[in-house]
């Protein structure tokens, strides 16, 4: 492969990856030849405002490269232009015994940078519903209980089993077990068991099916 040839091929490529990744994309060939790496073709120059011949770098600078750096790929880099647009920046080497050309790209991401501050900001949220619904619950339940349990006017370590089924009888006809969560919360202030609680429910439903009439404890 000769110069001209390889100046073909990084051209070609150079124009498809251009047209494949759209106008955010910046593809150039540099003659890595010379220290300057003059631009020898380029496309959507928009991107860092550069024209064929220019010398400067995608930094806007406009300095010559060592020899290391005249002869290295670059793959995947950051960088950020004069006028601050975000890209990631990546050379290419084609070298041969009368020609050192590289393939420059140099993809613009701000946009995307934008755009996932939208996204951000958009899923961002103040508190677990979930949480926040619990929390308000409770405090509800919290009342409903203190004021089911002054209708009985005792203190809840005195209270009988007639005690705590009208207490149950309260709650429930105030639709305090639709709250989450209220089964454990109301044997825990009755100092039951869950169980407990379910069995004086089943009693209750199963009193308002008949005459039965709890028992004293």
């Amino acid at each position: 492969m000769d110069r001209e040839e390889a100046f073909e091929f990084l051209d070609r490529t150079a124009r498809g990856i251009a047209e494949m990744f759209g106008s955010t994309c910046e593809t150039l060939v540099h003659d890595m030849g010379d220290p300057r790496h003059p631009i020898l073709s380029i496309y959507n120059g928009h991107v860092s405002g550069r024209t064929v011949g220019s010398t400067m770098d995608i930094l806007g600078t406009a300095k010559e490269l060592d020899q290391d750096a005249l002869v290295t790929d670059f793959v995947n880099l950051y960088a950020t232009t004069p006028s601050g647009q975000q890209i990631k920046s990546s050379t290419f080497h084609l070298i041969g015994e009368d020609f050192n050309l590289a393939l420059g790209i140099n993809f613009d991401y701000s946009s995307l940078v934008y755009a996932n501050r939208i996204l951000v900001d958009l899923m961002s949220a103040e508190a677990d519903l979930q949480s926040a619904m619990w929390h308000g619950g409770e405090g509800q339940l919290t009342q409903i209980f203190e004021e089911c349990l002054a209708a009985v006017g005792k203190p809840v370590n005195v209270l009988t089993k007639r005690d705590r089924m009208k207490i149950i009888a309260l709650l429930d006809q105030k639709n305090a077990f639709s709250f989450r969560k209220s089964v454990p919360f109301v044997a825990k202030r009755l100092q039951v068991s869950r169980y407990t609680v379910y069995k004086y429910l089943g009693e209750l439903t199963g009193a308002a099916g008949g005459d039965e009439k709890p028992k004293e404890e």
